[in-house]
This record gives structure tokens, C-alpha cells and sequence, in this order.
């Protein structure tokens, strides 16, 4: 039987298969034709800008860690602070190796797209799934190994306990992570577009425009790395918030740990286990043909993620039985894997079809820019507010149907069934992020393309993969949003049982209060970033209009821009402006479980988790939907670039930039990130400091 200690190892060997697999590519990718002279400097300044800002924002971070760690080990106990100091440096270390090869891989993916499409899209995507094997295979690495230290089996609660420590490290690291990069990509992309392409009137890319190095760097600190750390810590929370509640289960009338608990403990390694091998599986599959359509390309990577569900579906029941779990309960439990699965490609399916420029949406924003900005950023709203119906819907029923088949159970929950689910929805988390980290390295790619002055097929081919990137970007968001929703309602669970809360009184004195406060914080936490992305981009506008100003023949061709000027200022404020948003994720689930108690505290996570779901796909989707109607037009349509309706989408795509690359995604981490502190300070929140 696989139960305990043995699904832990288990886990541990197929997280070493994705590290193995994963310098397997890297030795791959790098070793791809990385072009001529022009394109290789074009490329070294874009990884020159990137690594010194993580570089910078990796030092901030060192000594908020250090402080918390602290903290934790004072208030709590020291294997808690040793497992959130690992988490802290396993995340950083997936978001830092992934930055460092997309910005590798960039120049690599223009060169293979000077032979063909095909070529183009595999450098790519065996990025992205470089990408994806380091944050399951980091992941999987750092729980298991901690999980075999701490072990004591006759007290699984208290080992598990301390995993949420680790949960806790990366959370961490991922909000600053992609509030930061969120902020630095878009102040750099706002700033480029608005003087370059709106007032310039110069393509995107052109090498004149000043900001587009730091546009460049962005797009890899915040959609490679920021992605990377945010998933990273809804894979790990995942596991840890199923295996928290599995701790409690099948316990003897005194507490201690039976087989079954052990087995309860152990499932949620093993399915992410075999989740490593699916996503493995299904890279394999990635190709196309010369010529391919978006819908062709689309549905290459849309077979790939499929392909690999069905692979974790099969799997799944075969370590089931031999996980020691009673066969009454193995069919039920298996369903909720399949709910999970198919949860999440609902999910993203959904999300395609709401921000793809193939689909009646997108298209109709494109067509609202006819009559100028103001409809087309109208239609865009509305779309991304329509756009919220199904994936709360999806998630409403995924919760419903874990919920009644959990309750089936002999000895699980309904509790525990909606924590696997999350556990089966980022199963094949490996490929899943693949695609999504993808695209940023497609974007690059089309920008060296532009810069180099390559070829028009080259640019055209590289165009096509970046329109791509756009939907895979918008998708993976989607799925990011909606696993965290799972990922925080099963550490709510977790949380409530480790407080001793058993039910919760809506008229309640604090209750409401809480609730209340909870949905005002996503709506605070965007107005934010939102600002921080104003202020920066507004630094950003001016230096690029000085130099156009002052740089003799730099529109003619003849001067030279100053581009590390636009990274420095776009690295000063995002360090800057991401330290209020990060913070207060951290303190005030701490403030308000201390002052007004666990049931407040509980009340506040609910508010937000809703609120916060909301907005962040109705902003996510807003932005993909702007961003992929300005691509319509650019292949053609609507008089095609430098029309009347491609100046305003480019305005719509403006707005929808810190829509879709900074609030909305960051809002995923604030409801985990508050969730998993509540759940590790769970033990120190009493009735509250001020009682009614």
C-alpha cells in the first residue's frame, strides 16, 4: 500500500522526474540557434534589465522573510518559520530559473521562427514547460522533503501543520512577486504605448521608442516569474489544505493517527504525483504546421492540457487503490479528481471564449471601436462582466458536487472532497503553466523580430504566436483565478477546523462587520496597484517624451534611445509601489483575528474569496478581451493598423493593461495569501482583544 510516508516518497520521486526532465530542456533550449549579432545585444539588454530587477526585489524581499520568520518562529514554533523560510526561497527559486530562461529563450524562439512556425512554437513552449516542471518539481521537492523530516505519525495533524509554513513562504513571495512585476510590465508597457504608438504614431517594438527594452523586461518579471510564484503557492496550497483536513479524519476516539488517517494524509501527493507524469506526457504532443490558423494553434495546446487531464483521470484510480483508502470510498473520491479536471478546463475554455479574437466577444469590441474609445472600453466592461457568469457557475457546481459525493463517503468529508478537487484541478499544473509562460517568450520573440528588422514571414509567423500568447495569458488567468478560489475555500476549511470553529452565526456581532471588510479589501488592493501602475507609467510617459525631445535624430533613426534610464525608473517603482499592497495581505487578516476574533477573521475570508473572485476574472478577461480586439484589427479588419478604430483599441488595450497583467491577476494571491496566514496563526486567534 502507498499510505503515509510511502505517498509522500512517491510524490518525492516524481517531483526528482520533473527536475530531471526540466534540465533535460533547459539543455535543449539553450542549445538552439540564438541569431545574429544584432538580435544577441537586442536580447543581452533584455536580460540584463530583467536579473537586476529580481536581483532588487529578491534583496527587499530577503528582509521581509527574515522578519516574519521571526516572528513565526516567536509566536508559533521553529519548524513552522524553518518551513516558511523554504517555502519563501523554493518559490523564488522556480519564478527566478524561469525568468532566466524565458529572456534566453526570447532571441532563441526569433531565430527558430526564421526556419518555420513549427520551430518558433517548440522553442517556446519547451520554455513554458521549463517553467512549468520547476514549479511542480520545486514544489513537490520542498513539501515531501520537509513533510519525511518532520514526520511523526503518531501526531500527522502537527506534521502537516507545520507544511503550512511553507504555503505561507511562497504566498508571500508570490504577492510581491507579481504585484511587483505586475507593476514594473505595465508601467513600461502603458508608458510605451501611449508616447510611442499614440503620440509617435511608431509601431510597437520600434527600436526608436525608449521604453521598449523595459517593456520587454517586463513581460518576463511579471508573466514569467510573477505567474510562476503565484502558482506555485496554489499547487502548494492545494496539497497542504487537502492534507490538512485528511489529517483529521479516521481518527481513533482519541485522537490518535489510524492507517486511514495516514492514507487521507498521503492522497494528494500521490494525485499530484501522477500529475507530473500527465503534464509530462502531454508536452510531448506540441506541433503544428506552416500556415496554421489561430484555431489551429489554439487547439494544439487546448489537446495538449486535455490530453494530459484524461492521463491524471486513469492514473488516478490505479494509485487510489493502492493508496489504502476503503473501496467504498474510492469511486467517490475519484469523481472528485474528475470534477476538479473538468472544472478547470471548463474554466479556461470559457476564458478562451471570452478573450480569443476568433470568437464573437473580442470581436465585438474591436467593432465598438468604430465609434471611438469610450464604446469600445464600454463593450470591453461589459464583456469582462458577463465574462464572470460561467467560471462562478463552474465553480458553484464543482463545489456543490464535491460537497454531496465527500458526504457519500464512509470515512472522508464533504470538506476534504472540495480540497481534493483543487488538489485534481492543478494536477497537470506542469503543462498547464507551460502554456501560459509561453506566451511571454512568444511576445519577446516578436519583439526582437521587430527591433532586427527581420524578414516580414518572420515577423508574421512571430505575430501568430504572440496572438496566441495573448489567449494562453488569459486562460492560464482564468485557471489561476479559479483554482485559487478552490485552493482558499478548502484553507478556509482548514482554518476554521484549526481554530475550533464549527459553525459560523451571519448576525452575529462581528460577523457581518467581517464580511463586509472582506469584500472591500479586493476592491482596495486593485485601486492600489491600479494607482501604482498610474504613477509609474506616468514617470515613464515623461522620460520617453524627453528623449524624443532632446536625443537628436532619434525619430529619423540617426540617435540612439537610452533605454536602461526607462528600466531603472520602471525598477525604482515597482519596488516603491508594491510594498503597501504586499503588506497589507499580511497584516490585516493578523489585525483583525487578533482584535475582533476567529469568527470575524472567518467572516472577513469568506468576503473577500467572493469579492475577490468576482473581480479578478471580470478584470483579467476585461484586459485579454481589449488586448486581442486590438490583434483583430492589426491582422486586417476594421481598417487594420492606423485606423481610426486601432487608435482607440490601443487605448482600450492601454486601460486593460494593469487590468489584466497586475490587479486582476494579483487579486488570486491576495485571497490565498490571507487565507493560508489565517490558517497558520489559526491556534493564536482567541475571541478577540475587543469583545462585544
Amino acid at each position: 500500500m502507498l499510505q503515509g510516508s510511502a505517498s509522500v516518497v512517491f510524490a518525492l520521486l516524481f517531483g526528482l522526474v520533473a527536475i530531471i526532465f526540466m534540465f533535460w530542456q533547459i539543455r535543449n533550449v539553450l542549445a538552439e540557434d540564438s541569431g545574429d549579432e544584432t538580435m544577441q545585444d537586442i536580447a543581452a539588454a533584455i536580460q540584463e534589465g530583467a536579473a537586476a530587477f529580481l536581483n532588487k526585489e529578491y534583496t527587499y524581499l530577503a528582509g521581509f522573510v527574515a522578519v516574519v520568520t521571526v516572528l513565526i518562529a516567536v509566536s508559533l514554533n521553529w519548524q513552522t518559520a524553518v518551513c516558511f523560510i523554504l517555502g519563501a526561497i523554493a518559490s523564488g527559486a522556480a519564478g527566478y530559473l524561469g525568468m532566466y530562461i524565458a529572456v534566453r529563450s526570447n532571441v532563441r524562439t526569433a531565430a527558430a521562427a526564421s526556419r518555420s512556425l513549427n520551430d518558433g512554437l517548440r522553442v517556446a513552449f519547451g520554455s513554458g514547460s521549463i517553467m512549468g516542471m520547476a514549479v511542480v518539481g520545486f514544489s513537490i521537492l520542498g513539501m515531501t522533503i520537509l513533510y519525511l523530516v518532520f514526520n511523526d505519525s503518531s501526531h500527522i495533524a502537527q506534521t502537516v501543520q507545520y507544511l503550512t509554513g511553507f504555503g505561507f513562504g511562497a504566498s508571500s513571495i508570490a504577492l510581491f512577486a507579481r504585484v511587483g512585476g505586475g507593476i514594473f510590465t505595465k508601467a513600461a508597457d502603458v508608458g510605451a504605448d501611449l508616447v510611442g504608438k499614440v503620440e509617435q504614431g511608431i509601431p510597437e517594438d520600434d527600436p526608436r521608442n525608449p521604453a521598449v527594452i523595459a517593456d520587454n523586461v517586463g513581460d518576463n518579471v511579471g508573466d514569467v516569474a510573477g505567474m510562476g510564484a503565484d502558482l506555485f503557492e496554489s499547487y502548494s496550497g492545494s496539497v497542504i489544505a487537502a492534507a490538512t483536513l485528511g489529517a483529521a479524519l479516521a481518527l481513533t476516539a482519541e485522537g490518535a493517527t489510524t492507517d486511514l488517517t495516514l492514507a487521507f494524509v498521503g492522497l494528494p501527493f500521490l494525485i499530484a504525483g501522477v500529475g507530473i507524469f500527465s503534464a509530462l506526457a502531454g508536452t510531448f504532443m506540441v506541433k503544428t504546421e506552416e500556415g496554421a490558423t489561430q484555431e489551429d494553434l489554439l487547439a494544439t495546446l487546448r489537446n495538449t492540457v486535455w490530453f494530459s487531464s484524461i492521463l491524471v483521470a486513469l492514473l488516478s484510480l490505479l494509485v487510489m487503490f493502492l493508496s489504502g483508502i476503503g473501496a467504498g470510498d474510492i469511486f467517490r473520491l475519484w469523481m472528485v479528481i474528475i470534477v476538479g479536471l473538468i472544472a478547470g478546463n471548463a474554466i479556461a475554455f470559457f476564458t478562451e471564449y471570452y478573450t480569443s479574437y476568433t470568437e464573437k466577444p473580442t470581436q465585438g469590441i474591436a467593432k465598438a471601436a468604430e465609434t471611438g474609445d469610450a464604446t469600445l472600453i464600454i463593450e470591453g466592461l461589459a464583456v469582462g462582466m458577463m465574462s464572470t457568469v460561467a467560471p462562478v457557475l463552474i465553480v458553484a457546481v464543482a463545489i456543490i458536487l464535491s460537497l454531496v459525493l465527500g458526504a457519500g463517503t464512509e470515512n472522508a468529508s464533504g470538506l476534504y472532497a472540495i480540497a481534493l478537487a483543487g488538489v485534481g484541478m492543478l494536477s497537470t499544473l506542469g503543462v498547464t503553466l507551460a502554456t501560459d509562460a509561453y506566451g511571454p517568450v512568444a511576445d519577446n520573440a516578436g519583439g526582437i523580430a521587430e527591433m532586427a528588422n527581420l524578414p516580414s514571414e518572420v515577423r508574421d509567423r512571430t505575430d501568430a504566436l504572440d496572438s496566441l500568447g495573448n489567449t494562453t495569458a488569459a486562460t492560464g488567468k482564468g485557471f489561476a483565478i479559479g483554482s485559487a478560489v478552490l485552493t482558499s475555500l478548502a484553507l478556509l476549511a482548514a482554518y476554521m477546523q484549526a481554530a475550533n470553529i464549527t459553525e459560523l452565526n451571519l448576525f452575529g456581532s462581528t460577523m457581518l462587520p467581517g464580511l463586509l471588510i472582506g469584500a472591500m479589501l479586493p476592491y482596495l488592493f486593485a485601486s492600489l496597484t491600479m494607482t501604482a501602475v498610474g504613477r509609474a507609467a506616468m514617470e515613464i510617459v515623461l522620460e520617453v517624451r524627453r528623449q524624443f525631445k532632446e536625443i537628436p535624430g532619434l525619430m529619423e533613426g540617426t540617435g540612439k534611445p537610452d533605454y536602461k534610464t526607462c528600466v531603472a525608473i520602471s525598477t525604482q517603482s515597482a519596488l516603491r509601489e508594491m510594498v503597501i499592497p504586499g503588506v497589507l495581505a499580511v497584516v490585516v487578516p493578523l489585525v483583525v483575528g487578533f482584535m475582533l476574533g476567529s469568527d470575524a477573521l472567518a467572516g472577513m475570508l469568506i468576503g473577500t474569496i467572493a469579492s475577490g473572485f468576482m473581480l479578478a476574472v471580470m478584470m483579467a478577461n476585461a484586459g485579454g478581451a481589449w488586448d486581442n480586439a486590438k490583434k483583430w484589427i492589426e491582422t486586417g479588419e476594421m481598417g487594420g493598423k492606423g485606423s481610426d478604430a486601432h487608435k482607440a483599441a490601443v487605448v482600450g488595450d492601454t486601460v486593460g493593461d494593469p487590468f489584466k497583467d497586475t490587479s486582476g491577476p494579483a487579486l488570486n494571491i491576495l485571497i490565498k495569501l490571507m487565507t493560508i496566514v489565517s490558517l497558520v496563526f489559526a491556534s493564536a486567534f482567541g475571541s478577540g482583544w475587543i469583545s462585544f
